[in-house]
């Protein structure tokens, strides 16, 4: 397994998990029962996931200098750049911190996705 054949899987991962997340945090929204600590576990460790994606092709076209479309990688910076905004937010809208979150989870995961189908293959 190569490091680009982790950067595709790890995709998969940033994608379906930032959208779980982001769904989750919708129907917490709307429904109390589903507020949980464990919500915020699982919005955190898919947020890394996205730093871990990014510094995986950080690395790849650095130490490989493989060639990458332009656009690819600036889904990438923009969805850091989107995790920094919305967790700044956090206490300012707090009574909407669910709807910040679920937005901000499907959001990254639409970036995710774009990036995707901008990748090198």
């Amino acid at each position: 397994m190569t490091l680009l054949d982790v950067h595709e899987a790890w995709a998969w991962v940033v994608i379906i998990g930032n959208g779980l997340a982001g769904l989750w945090a919708l129907a917490a929204h709307r429904f109390g029962a589903l507020r949980s600590r464990v919500l915020w576990w699982f919005t955190g460790a898919v947020e890394l996931s996205v730093f871990v994606q990014v510094t995986l092709g950080v690395v790849l076209v650095s130490a490989q200098d493989r060639p990458v479309p332009q656009f690819h990688m600036f889904y990438g910076f923009v969805a850091l750049m989107a995790i920094a905004i919305i967790y700044s937010y956090r206490l300012q809208i707090a009574q909407y911190r669910y709807l910040l979150y679920g937005g901000g989870g499907l959001f990254l995961m639409g970036l995710g996705i774009r990036a995707m189908l901008l990748g090198p293959r």
